[in-house]
């Protein structure tokens, strides 16, 4: 029950920061529903591509995240980094 709690409580947290980080132009619904519906499609092991439509929201989650997606062909090593780097790691 605590480890739900604390996972609940983070994931509004880090909504509520991007709520902050985008000038409080998008509501916490919008952010969620936007993060899920940016997919991706793996090719033959080589990449992603992606599935999600380009909109301002998604533009501006770039901007405050410091790395594109949404209109390029990204390889599996540029997709690790993304992930290292949204983790913190360096």
């Amino acid at each position: 029950m605590k480890a739900h709690f604390l996972i609940c409580f983070f994931a509004l947290t880090i909504y509520r920061f991007l709520e902050k980080k985008l000038d409080y132009k998008y509501t916490c619904d919008e952010l969620l529903d936007t993060l899920k519906a940016m997919n991706f499609a793996e090719i033959q092991e080589q990449g992603f591509v992606p599935l999600y439509k380009q909109e301002t929201i998604t533009d501006d989650l770039h901007d405050v995240c410091g790395f594109r997606t949404d209109f390029q062909f990204i390889t599996k090593s540029k997709m690790k980094t993304i992930q290292k780097n949204s983790k913190g790691k360096k």
